[in-house]
């Protein structure tokens, strides 16, 4: 290092944690994996479209604070693509999310891991019909490595076990919304160039407005929150971890790597989600299950791997 090179201003930890795509993903997949453990753990408990709403209204107000003066900054751009901002927190905040907790009240954990480790695909596809964007080969292989990684690990190393799954109206419900979050996945590249806080702010206020009208619906059908410590304790989880960071992570993410190369994470989820089961539900650490997570990282790191130019090639 030279003597002008010491002088530089060095990035601060948060920057140098920022801009770790591959850490704030890993991260993004713990935080989703407790969510679904957890949404499928108060799915008797918890009104699925009030928790939603109180989900997004949470993350909201936490983050307005912060991003108040960029909001201000940044509004003038803003401005110019409210529809499609609109758009992203209809499917990346309202109805993915609205899907997902109303499927967790009808399926099984085992059929919603599952059914989770299709994300990529939906968002190489949404890619591919929106913008033409197609897979590489080494995206396409390390899909595929995760993917049968994920089956190893949900299935328990039987995969003869695949063909007595039988899906139900939640499994519908929760492919449907990994189908909405792949469209939001897939236009996140073309949003505005402002900052974090701007977009997350503005598509986690409006996603909570959206779901007003089926708050009201299910308060007319009789389902209403229960202020006791689950649900509070769930929606304080829920706010600050899947909700506001993992979100925060995953913009970040698409930014510095593109939806392709970062939708392979998903296929942590369901093997975070086994390793919960083995930590707080007493399940035993199996042969399986070393395999399982072996092919999923493999997978991902294949499918993450940014392609070199032929420039360089030459």
């Amino acid at each position: 290092m030279t003597a002008a090179e010491q002088h530089l201003p060095q990035p601060s930890l948060v920057a140098r944690f920022y801009n770790q795509p591959y850490l704030l993903l890993s991260l993004m997949a713990l935080f989703w994996a407790a969510n679904i453990v957890l949404g499928r753990y108060v799915a008797d408990h918890v009104p699925p479209f009030a928790l939603t709403f109180g989900r997004w209204a949470g993350s909201f107000l936490i983050i307005l604070p912060f991003a108040w003066p960029h909001l201000q900054r940044d509004w003038p751009l803003m401005r110019k693509h409210v529809p499609l901002l609109l758009f992203l927190a209809f499917t990346g905040f309202a109805l993915n999310n609205a899907l997902s907790y109303w499927g967790l009240q009808h399926t099984q954990a085992l059929n919603a891991l599952l059914i989770q480790s299709s994300g990529p695909l939906f968002v190489a596809l949404w890619s591919l019909i929106l913008f033409r964007v197609r897979l590489t080969f080494a995206q396409t292989i390390g899909i595929v490595i995760s993917l049968s990684g994920v089956l190893v690990i949900i299935l328990r190393g039987d995969f003869a076990a695949l063909a007595a799954i039988e899906f139900n109206i939640g499994d519908i419900m929760f492919a449907a919304a990994l189908a909405v979050f792949g469209v939001y996945s897939a236009v996140m590249p073309r949003r505005p160039k402002t900052h974090p806080l701007s977009l997350i702010a503005f598509t986690t206020g409006w996603g909570a407005l959206m779901l007003l009208p089926l708050v009201g619906w299910e308060i007319s059908t009789g389902h209403t929150l229960t202020f006791d410590t689950l649900t509070i304790a769930t929606l304080v989880f829920v706010v600050i971890f899947p909700s506001t960071l993992a979100y925060i992570f995953f913009n970040r993410s698409i930014e510095l790597i593109g939806p392709n190369r970062a939708a392979p994470f998903f296929h942590l989820v369901p093997v975070f989600g086994s390793a919960m089961a083995i930590g707080f539900l007493g399940e035993q650490l199996r042969l399986f299950h070393l395999i399982g997570y072996a092919l999923v990282l493999a997978g991902v790191v294949i499918a993450s791997r940014k392609q070199k130019r032929a420039s360089r090639q030459a």
